[in-house]
């Protein structure tokens, strides 16, 4: 999995007012904790952050906060309800001994049998959460839609993965091919010429 380097500084506890300073400032306050650590507060630039905000793929953070690295993930963020501001975000402590879940996303590879036929493909997620090693971690997961025929589905159970457990609800519908009247008329023209 790609790590993502970013730079912070340590931060004491605010109030309302320290926290709209640091906003105005273009810093985004953020929160690390996990593995054994006790609450580390600090921010980083809101311009650095985006780098990581904005892009479909998971990374591993390599945080420098006033020269001392940690290892973390993006545990959750929050995002002003009308503005594309980020507002907080808070990091999960990881280490590479220990599982990490996390959300990779999905690729699909392959033309659907179901699709040649004449059926409306559709990807319902664009990614799933796996638990690995982080040297197990991938960027992405490719799903192989090959044999994936008319109305038919693949789900996140039907998935695996070397080295991954997938934590996605087992019965999340992944992808599937819809047949369409087209393919419904075709089909009811075939069988009353068979007849």
């Amino acid at each position: 999995m790609q790590h993502f380097e970013l730079k912070g500084q340590l931060r004491q506890v605010g109030n309302k007012a320290t926290i709209k300073a640091f906003r105005r400032q273009g810093l985004v306050p953020c929160n690390l904790y996990g593995a054994g650590l006790e609450n580390i507060l600090f921010t980083v630039n809101a311009k650095d952050l985006k780098g990581l905000t904005n892009t479909p793929y998971s990374h591993i953070v390599d945080l420098n906060l006033d020269g001392k690295k940690y290892t973390a993930i993006l545990h959750e963020l929050q995002f002003h309800p009308v503005e594309d501001l980020c507002l907080h975000v808070d990091f999960l402590s990881v280490s590479e001994d220990k599982p990490i879940s996390i959300s990779v996303p999905v690729k699909v590879s392959g033309h659907s049998k179901g699709v040649q036929l004449g059926g409306k493909f559709t990807q319902n997620s664009r990614s799933i959460r796996v638990s690995g090693l982080m040297k197990n971690l991938p960027d992405d997961v490719t799903v192989d839609i090959s044999d994936l025929g008319l109305d038919k589905k693949i789900k996140a159970g039907d998935l695996s993965f070397p080295g991954l457990q997938i934590l996605t609800d087992k019965d999340a519908v992944i992808c599937s091919v819809r047949a369409t009247r087209n393919t419904a008329a075709a089909a009811t023209e075939e069988e009353a010429a068979a007849e």
